[in-house]
């Protein structure tokens, strides 16, 4: 029998879903497939792509790995020894989240996570903002990932739909909206206020969508930004929330770097909390879905993918059917939920734990906040580069100017220039960058994304090995460009 060839596969490229080709996600996209190569070739690479905390060797925060160790191995609180070795308060959370989860980790729990956990989330969200928060209408996921992705599924019903994203957005968007066959409507950020919200651009695009014959059914923010590192003031948060409940839009409020400020400019305000302050109509009116995550914050725990979402005012009927969504993945993972339950329910002032803790947190924000501000002023310290301040999140955004000779080079390459800008500078320094189009930026400007997690022992390391890989670049591209 002769060999099938590749166009005759039943799975051929030519058969895949246009919807498959057309969901792009840069952040694992060219330069990353490229830095996966240089590791096969035993090359070095700094992964800046990320924001993977404890891949880039973040440890991981004490209490949280006890009570998960105590919760995978139980035998050992059968185990004398184990008192010598674990804080009392670890070993009663052990207990208590094995008492409220049947079967244990290896289990699967509800479709939309344990009770108990649930109740948790409910209790934190309530302590943060002041106003109740109802279990039942909140979901435990696997990553706030798979929460987005459920609610983009539930709201898109074909082609004609749209949803609109923050530009510069995280592709997670746009790929998503990109598989459902819906259609994405930008509002640009504005990069000469610290990417702030431009209300007035935000109404035009709603405008010329509709205008166009769309159907846009929601909005996505994200807060603090990811890419761009900005923190919205509660005025700007207000006014989101009054944008969408005028405009009949579901608010996505994409909330999973709160922890992650490191300004007392714009501290951080939920959309929940502003929405009830604001009270009728909006209290009971705006159709809200927040997300969380454990994958960011101090915890970084991006492996145990543990997130959830907190759905307000959303017909029950409705909440019914993304319950089923839900209950055909079975369930989230275990480990994953009671990872988002010990970030919500931490050790209280009293505990064992307590000071250690609150230390161990304490130290990697200031971390973190020393990294940002150490790279934003690097970046700004090159000429021919511009950043705006990192004032929250993981990331840097910086916008980079490049010589028309490189714009040509790349065009020649068949390449965007950023994505040329940011291959060489993996070639040549091992660091893994996004380009600023895999998010989008404003027509004529070219940026990339890194993270600031880089260990701090080793930033100094990498902000040198920027600063010599563009300064040459500048140099190599600063001639008149070739005719082609």
């Amino acid at each position: 029998m002769p060999a099938v060839s590749s166009s005759d596969k039943v799975l051929s490229y030519e058969k895949v879903a246009e919807s498959v080709k057309r969901a792009q996600y840069a952040v694992r996209g060219e330069i990353y497939l490229a830095a996966s190569e240089r590791i096969k070739k035993g090359e070095k690479v700094i992964f800046t792509n990320v924001g993977n905390p404890h891949g880039l060797g973040q440890k991981p925060l004490t209490f949280p790995r006890q009570v998960m160790a105590l919760l995978t191995a139980p035998f050992l609180l059968d185990d004398p020894r184990t008192a010598t070795m674990f804080p009392a308060d670890a070993i009663t959370r052990a207990k208590t989240y094995l008492a409220n989860i049947k079967g244990g980790v290896g289990a699967y729990s509800d479709s939309v996570g344990n009770p108990y956990i649930r109740d948790e989330v409910a209790q934190f969200i309530q302590a943060r903002d002041g106003h109740a928060a109802d279990p039942e209408r909140i979901f435990l996921t696997n990553g706030a990932s798979e929460a987005v992705r459920t609610l983009l599924r539930t709201l898109i019903r074909g082609h004609m739909d749209g949803v609109m994203v923050p530009v510069p957005q995280y592709p997670l968007y746009s790929a998503s909206i990109a598989l459902y066959d819906g259609c994405f409507v930008g509002y640009e950020l504005d990069e000469s206020t610290g990417w702030g919200l431009d209300l007035v651009k935000t109404k035009a695009s709603l405008d010329a969508a509709r205008a166009r014959g769309l159907c846009v059914r929601g909005l996505v923010f994200i807060n603090p930004g990811n890419p761009t590192g900005q923190c919205l003031s509660r005025a700007d948060v207000e006014a989101l929330v009054r944008f969408c409940f005028d405009n009949r839009l579901v608010l996505m409020a994409d909330e999973v770097y709160q922890e992650n400020v490191y300004r007392s400019r714009h501290p951080f305000t939920s959309a929940k909390k502003v929405m009830c302050e604001l009270g009728e109509p909006y209290t009971s009116g705006l159709e809200l879905v927040s997300f969380h995550t454990v994958s960011k914050g101090v915890y970084g725990e991006c492996g145990l993918r543990g997130g959830y979402m907190e759905m307000c005012n959303f017909d029950p009927r409705t909440v019914e059917e993304i319950y089923k969504i839900c209950s055909i993945n079975l369930s989230p993972n275990v480990p994953g939920q009671v990872a988002v339950g010990l970030m919500c329910n931490p050790p209280r002032r009293g505990d064992p734990s307590f000071d250690s803790f609150m230390a161990e947190k304490a130290e990697l924000l200031a971390s973190l906040k020393r990294r940002a501000r150490l790279l934003t002023d690097a970046f700004n310290s090159l000429e021919g580069v511009s950043c705006q301040e990192t004032e929250g999140a993981l990331y840097s955004f910086p916008q980079i100017t490049l010589p028309p000779a490189a714009v040509a080079a790349a065009r020649a390459a068949g390449k965007a220039p950023d994505v040329f800008y940011c291959l060489a500078l993996l070639s040549e320094t091992g660091l893994s960058t996004v380009p600023g189009s895999g998010f989008g930026q404003a027509e004529g400007t070219f940026h990339f994304r890194t993270t600031i997690l880089p260990a701090e022992a080793d930033m100094g390391e990498v902000v040198e090995l920027f600063k010599r890989f563009h300064k040459g670049f500048v140099q190599r591209y600063s001639g008149p460009v070739a005719k082609l």
